[in-house]
């Protein structure tokens, strides 16, 4: 095990230098155990099998303020994909009892700001803060092209597209704009999901997948706690950031900042047709179904029970967590 501390008393005192130390083997099985205290760190990891393990949650806190509209030396932009302030970009990796932060802040100031870049297969976060504004977690890959030409800057802008599946458990997760994307299978169990309450007629979206075609799931959330520091309802559980998005809540409380029809198209009712969108068994005064969108989805009983987590983790060859 490597120990990273800012006192220097364990083998590093920065997280990257601990992370640059490892060979890049196909299997390196590392653990490194991070003591409590701020690091101001951007973090990049293109190396597998690596697990992180935090001293405590709330104590040990990995952040960077990078943001879109920061700008090269060149004068360009960063964009959103080099806002992040964690990347990884491997297979076979686990963060636990950690707080990833991008500390840019309000969004209208600073635009998109990525705290975790995840983009590989069999990721894992448990007992994990993810804090931001706009775009706090992207889930890899990215969609095929982008829209707009050149917004894809950045570590995997060129990179081959593959499947990959993520997991969060336990985990706090806290943005107002779109703040869970991408085009993962990501299962979040027994999250926190929290809305910034930016005082607006609307404060956002939770999610914006960018699910893939042929893709069985998307994002989906089990058991977890949609809250809010806003009482009145101004937040979307969703929108398609591409046409085949996949978002289902399964068994989920909604505060009062859940917006009653639920689900937007993205100013595209074309998407309406296209998009998988659905809920089970919500609760809280903004888990009321009945008023939803009529082109979303209230699950049977038998069609939540795809949802059950070992199903899922069989449907990937995931053992059970």
């Amino acid at each position: 095990m490597i120990i990273v501390s800012k006192d220097s008393s364990g083998d590093f005192d920065s997280i990257q230098k601990a992370i640059d130390s490892i060979s890049d083997k196909k299997n390196n099985n590392i653990e490194i155990f991070i003591k409590n205290g701020t690091y101001y760190e951007k973090i990049f990891i293109d190396k597998p099998f690596i697990k992180l393990i935090g001293e405590d949650k709330d104590k040990t806190i990995i952040t960077y303020n990078d943001n879109a509209f920061k700008t090269f030396p060149d004068g360009s932009k960063y964009l959103t994909f080099n806002s992040y302030s964690f990347f990884i970009g491997r297979n076979n990796f686990i963060a636990e009892n950690l707080t990833f932060e991008n500390s840019s802040g309000n969004m209208v100031e600073v635009g998109q700001a990525i705290a975790v870049y995840s983009d590989g297969d069999k990721i894992s976060f448990k007992n994990c803060n993810f804090l931001g504004n706009q775009d706090t977690l992207f889930v890899g890959p990215l969609p095929p092209y982008p829209i707009i030409p050149g917004s894809f800057s950045g570590p995997r802008e060129n990179h081959t597209r593959i499947n990959t599946f993520q997991y969060f458990e336990n985990c706090f997760i806290k943005g107002d704009i779109d703040f869970i994307f991408g085009s993962a299978t990501a299962v979040f169990n027994r999250c926190e999901i929290f809305s910034i309450n930016k005082g607006k007629m609307y404060d956002g979206f939770i999610t914006a997948a960018s699910t893939p075609k042929n893709k069985e799931f998307g994002f989906v959330f089990l058991d977890c706690r949609l809250i809010s520091d806003s009482d009145h309802p101004s937040v979307y559980l969703g929108r398609p950031w591409r046409q085949y998005a996949k978002t289902v809540y399964i068994n989920c409380f909604m505060g009062a900042h859940i917006k009653p029809e639920g689900w937007d198209n993205w100013q595209r009712p074309e998407n309406e047709k296209s998009v998988f969108f659905g809920e089970y068994n919500s609760s809280g005064p903004g888990g009321k179904m009945a008023n939803r969108v009529k082109w979303a989805k209230i699950l049977t009983d038998k069609e939540a029970k795809k949802y059950n987590i070992n199903n899922i983790f069989k449907e990937f060859n995931i053992k059970k967590q």
